[in-house]
């Protein structure tokens, strides 16, 4: 079964206390969803159209995991808390088998 994966770039971020806020309940949720941060914040050189601002990376057992995790119940309450504080590019992908 191919794994699954959450890829968010982050563009702007307007609301730095509110991202926070966002993380503190954010990662629970992806923990309790069966998530596995791969890669937070950390170094990125960008080609292209790329940007370097935040890219998250989390690996799933499954694509049909990682979409259960985005749409559970403690994660959707941590995107109330992120609201309109970031501007980023949020990605559900599935892994090659």
């Amino acid at each position: 079964m191919a794994k699954g994966y959450w890829v968010s770039v982050y563009r702007a971020i307007s609301d730095p206390e509110r991202l926070t806020a966002y993380d503190k309940l954010a990662g629970p949720a992806v923990q309790a969803g069966g998530g596995r941060l791969l890669s937070r914040g950390g170094r990125v050189v960008a080609h292209e159209a790329g940007n370097t601002q935040r890219v998250i990376l989390i690996e799933f057992d499954s694509f049909e995991q990682a979409v259960a995790a985005y749409e559970s119940e403690a994660y959707q309450k941590a995107l109330v808390v992120l609201s309109d504080s970031v501007e980023r590019d949020f990605r559900i992908i599935e892994g090659i088998d």
